[in-house]
C-alpha cells in the first residue's frame, strides 16, 4: 500500500492513494450517477404529475364541454322546437292567406266575369242598336234618293221645328197665296204684316254625285251641276212666292243638313250671293231655329202692344192701391206713436210706484224695552187711543 508507484513532481504516489483516489472517483460517480437518477426521476415524477393535471384539466374540460354540449342540445332542441312551432304557425298564416286570397281572386274574378257579361250583353244591344240604325240609314237612303219623298222628308223636320217654337195661329202649311202657288209653310206675323215664306226642296242630286264623285272631272261636272240647280231653285222661289204686299220681302229656303249647309257657305260662296241678291236666304235647322225664336219674339211683342190699355189700367188700379196702402200705413204709424206714448208714461207711474214700495219696504217697527214705566215714546200719556210706536228706518238701524 506504501509502494511508491510513481512520483508527481516532488510528490510520491502511492498504491493506496491511488486505490483512495480511484474509491473516492467511484463515490462521486456513484453519487453522481444517484443524482442524475434522482434528477431524472424528479424530473419523471414532476412529468407524470403534469400529466396528471393535464389530463385532470382534460377530464375537467371534458366535463364542462360535455355540459355546454348537453346545454347547447337543450337550446337546440328548444330553438328547434320553437322554430318548427314558428314555421307551422306560420306555413298555417301563409295557407289561411293563400286561401282568403284565392277566394277573394275569385270572387274577384268572379264579379268581373259578370260585369264582362253585363258588359257584352250591352255591346250585343248596341250591335242591335246598331243593325237597327243600319237598316233604317239605309231606309233614309232610299228615302233621300226620291225626290218626293226627299221633299216630305225635309218639310217634315221643317214642319216640327215650326209647330216647336210658334204658336198654332203664327204659322200655315201649304196655304195657296194669290198667283195660285202654294209654298211648304208661312209664317204669319201681327198686325196684318206681309207673311214669311219657307221652302223646304232642296237639289240633294247633284250634292250626292259631288259625293260620289271618284275623279276630279266628275267631281267639278257634278259641283256644276249642283251650283245649276241650286240657283235656279233660288230663281223659282224669287218668282213664286216674293208677291208685294202678301209675302215678306225675304224668303227662306231650308237645307235638311248642318253638314251640306256648312259645305255650300264654304264651296259655293257664288250660289250664296247670288241668293241674298235674289232675297232668298239660305237656312239650315239650327238658322231656322234661332228665326224662329225672334219670330216668337215678334208675335209677343204685337201681343203686349195689343194689351198695353189693359196693362196700363191695371198699372193705375194697382198705384190706387199703393196710395191707399200709404195713407193706412201713415195712419197706423200714428197709433204706433201715441201707443209708445202711453206707454212711457204707463213705465214713470209704475216706476214711481215701484220707488214708493221701496220706500216702505224698507222701513222697520221698534218694539217697546221690557220694564220701561209709561206709555211708549212717540204718544203723550194722557192721550187716548193706541199708542204710538217709533218708526226706524234701517239706515239708521
Amino acid at each position: 500500500m506504501t509502494e511508491v508507484l510513481f512520483t508527481i513532481g516532488d510528490r510520491p504516489v502511492t498504491l493506496g492513494l491511488v486505490l483512495a483516489l480511484v474509491g473516492l472517483v467511484a463515490v462521486i460517480a456513484l453519487v453522481a450517477v444517484l443524482l442524475i437518477a434522482w434528477r431524472r426521476a424528479a424530473a419523471r415524477a414532476d412529468r407524470n404529475a403534469g400529466f396528471e393535471r393535464q389530463v385532470a384539466e382534460l377530464l375537467r374540460a371534458q366535463t364542462e364541454m360535455q355540459g355546454r354540449m348537453q346545454t347547447i342540445a337543450e337550446v337546440f332542441g328548444s330553438r328547434q322546437s320553437d322554430l318548427v312551432k314558428g314555421l307551422s304557425e306560420r306555413m298555417d298564416g301563409l295557407g289561411n292567406k293563400l286561401g282568403q286570397s284565392m277566394l277573394d281572386a275569385t270572387r274577384h274574378t268572379h264579379k268581373n266575369l259578370s260585369r264582362l257579361a253585363e258588359r257584352l250583353a250591352v255591346i250585343d244591344k248596341a250591335q242591335q242598336n246598331i243593325t237597327t240604325l243600319s237598316s233604317q240609314v239605309v231606309e233614309l237612303q232610299h228615302v233621300l234618293a226620291n225626290k218626293q219623298t226627299r221633299g216630305a222628308f225635309g218639310e217634315a223636320r221643317m214642319q216640327a221645328i215650326i209647330q216647336d217654337g210658334l204658336p198654332q195661329s203664327a204659322y200655315a202649311f201649304q196655304p195657296t197665296l194669290s198667283n195660285g202657288t202654294r209654298p211648304d209653310c208661312t209664317v204669319l206675323f201681327p198686325n196684318d204684316a206681309p207673311c214669311l215664306v219657307i221652302d223646304a226642296k232642296f237639289p240633294l242630286e247633284a250634292w250626292n254625285a259631288i259625293r260620289s264623285g271618284d275623279n276630279p272631272d266628275a267631281v267639278k261636272a257634278a259641283e256644276t251641276r249642283f251650283r245649276r240647280d241650286t240657283i235656279k231653285h233660288v230663281q223659282d222661289i224669287a218668282e213664286r212666292y216674293h208677291i208685294v204686299g202678301e209675302t215678306h220681302e225675304t224668303a227662306f229656303m231650308f237645307v235638311p243638313s248642318e253638314s251640306i249647309f256648312a259645305d255650300i257657305h264654304e264651296r259655293f260662296e257664288d250660289v250664296i250671293q247670288r241668293a241674298h241678291r235674289a232675297r232668298v236666304v239660305i237656312v239650315s235647322p239650327s238658322l231656322l231655329m234661332l228665326s224662329v225664336q225672334v219670330m216668337m219674339s215678334l208675335v209677343r211683342d204685337a201681343r203686349m202692344r195689343e194689351q198695353a190699355h189693359v196693362i196700363q189700367h191695371e198699372v193705375i188700379r194697382l198705384m190706387e192701391d199703393v196710395d191707399r196702402l200709404d195713407d193706412r200705413v201713415q195712419r197706423l204709424k200714428t197709433h204706433f206713436a201715441q201707443a209708445n206714448k202711453d206707454i212711457e208714461q204707463i213705465e214713470i207711474s209704475s216706476g214711481k210706484i215701484t220707488k214708493r214700495g221701496n220706500g216702505i219696504r224698507a222701513v222697520e217697527i221698534e218694539a217697546p224695552e221690557e220694564g220701561a214705566k209709561g206709555p211708549p215714546t212717540g204718544r203723550p200719556a194722557n192721550s187716548d187711543g193706541p199708542p204710538e210706536l217709533p218708526l226706524r228706518s234701517t239706515a239708521d238701524a
